[in-house]
């Protein structure tokens, strides 16, 4: 079995992107996302796990573990995509607690601007149109630089463009 995981800051088009995948009803492959489970706040995840970090770090290593434990499942799944917003060095850290499966990460990017602009509109999330939000990005591709990941940028391209580069990485992992 094969995860992929697909992350990026907030408004890179992971979720559009892996929704347009999972639309396509590909055989073996299964779509996960990952605030499926819910983001708690930031008193929370400062009370219980010390921080956005601690949780991100919590919350990838058990969407892993899910994810592995379906490779014992009769439904034929060989590929999980998991949209979230994770830094590649814990995925990379975790990839061998995963059993029976090989883990990658792609990372979504896209110029600030067009970032913002979804965010701002049909995100309707402008809160996360911040600098915060083009450091996080920034620190993501540094990452993913330093990893030597494949980079999907998404500045010009629709979801369903996206999700051809998508499956044009799993063909290529399979």
């Amino acid at each position: 079995m094969h995860i992929l995981v697909v992350t990026g800051a907030s408004g890179a088009g992971k979720t559009a992107a892996v929704r347009a995948l999972a639309d396509r009803n590909l055989p073996g492959l299964r779509c996960f996302h990952f605030d499926s489970i819910g983001v708690p706040s930031e008193d929370v995840m400062e009370r219980e796990y010390g921080g956005g970090d601690g949780w991100q770090a919590w919350a990838t290593k058990q969407w892993l573990a899910r994810i592995g434990a379906l490779a014992a499942l009769p439904d034929g799944v060989r590929i999980a995509v998991l949209d979230g917003q994770t830094r590649p060095s814990l995925v990379v850290g975790l990839t061998g607690s995963v059993p029976r499966c090989d883990v990658s990460v792609i990372l979504l990017d896209c110029s600030a601007e067009v970032r913002d602009a979804r965010l701002r509109g049909p995100r309707q999330q402008p809160e996360l149109a911040t600098g915060r939000m083009d450091d996080w990005a920034t620190h993501l591709r540094g990452e993913a630089a330093a990893f030597g990941l494949p980079v999907i940028d998404t500045t010009r391209l629709t979801p369903e463009q996206v999700a051809d580069r998508l499956a044009r990485v799993i063909r290529a992992s399979e």
